[in-house]
């Protein structure tokens, strides 16, 4: 569905993204992570045909987005993280407009705008001022704008920026409900959303890609330790001397109300030992169980790595 080779762009002489390679097949939920100006905003804007790149090439549906740009369009849905909408017109009435705007059959426009209306949930506000309307119901709409002509990719910039708890919820799922009749390109920083909607994730940082694979991939490869997670009622001060004393034990953390996490090499199966450590000291062990590196543990290590890395370079 989407092919990138050697992508480049430069702004004057800023560097805003270097000799990017991806691929993304038909169906994939992706997930594109990075920093703010890692160079996110600048690769979908190439691909949804906003900008063209400096070198390199990047094909959607087999389209060129340089030379072929109105097929490529046709191929997609865009949702920019600043949603462009007219705010005097009602919702239905800007659909009518984005349905011409896309090249909808006259015929099909009103059953079209209907399902996209149902799809997102905006059937009781479709004659509502979007001036009247909510972040959370603005962003749905930006969402049946692009989901209009059935393309069959999303690019999704940010979804779910400056909504509160409930309309996040909200959106994810509606991006959910997409995966199975588009394949979906979704750039945030939010972390917990990449986690639960995609099935895989790229990484980029400073304009480079850092890593590209599954999640559950990404964390089980991350670092040269495993975590334990304990709860112990006792001495802090005591407690944390102990157990960095013991073999094996990289680093012992203390969080607060008996809360300990402790790196362990990896490995190394020591909750046994950590255990009977526990008991003999005369503490209560409430809890001990080994803890997952998370999606943002990855990213952290990933793009502190890459930096410190260039750093030194220069």
């Amino acid at each position: 569905m989407i092919e990138i080779q050697d992508l480049t762009k430069y702004y004057g002489s800023t560097l805003a993204i270097w000799r990017l390679n991806f691929a993304i097949a038909d169906g994939e939920i992706v997930g594109f992570l990075g920093p703010n100006a890692a160079g996110k905003t600048t690769t979908l804007k190439i691909l949804a045909g906003y900008m063209p790149p400096t070198s390199g090439t990047a094909t959607i549906n087999g389209y060129d987005c340089l030379t072929q740009p109105l097929e490529v369009r046709g191929s997609l849905g865009y949702l920019p993280e600043n949603v462009p909408l007219y705010r005097d017109l009602e919702v239905s009435q800007f659909l009518r407009f984005a349905a011409q705007a896309k090249g909808v059959d006259s015929r099909k426009q009103k059953p079209e705008i209907d399902r996209v209306l149902a799809d997102c949930g905006l059937e009781n506000v479709r004659h509502t001022l979007i001036a009247s309307l909510s972040k959370g119901y603005r962003q749905r709409l930006g969402l049946a704008q692009a989901l209009l002509n059935r393309p069959p990719l999303l690019i999704l910039d940010e979804p779910t920026i400056g909504l509160d708890p409930s309309q996040i919820v909200e959106i994810r799922q509606l991006i959910k409900e997409l995966a199975g009749e588009h394949t979906v390109f979704l750039s945030t920083h939010i972390l917990p959303e990449v986690s639960q909607l995609c099935r895989r994730v790229i990484i980029i940082n400073r304009g480079q890609i850092v890593a590209s694979d599954t999640p559950a991939n990404l964390t089980r490869e991350l670092g040269e330790s495993s975590r334990l997670a304990m709860v112990i009622k006792g001495p802090e001060d005591k407690i944390v001397t102990t157990l960095k004393a013991l073999s094996g034990i990289k680093e012992v953390t203390a969080r607060g109300n008996g809360h300990y996490l402790l790196e362990v090499e990896k490995g190394q199966e020591l909750r046994p030992t950590l255990a009977r450590q526990v008991v003999q000291a005369g503490w209560e062990l409430l809890e001990l169980k080994a803890q997952e590196f998370t999606l943002e543990d990855v990213f952290l290590n990933l793009v502190t790595e890459e930096s410190e890395a260039e750093d030194k370079a220069a």
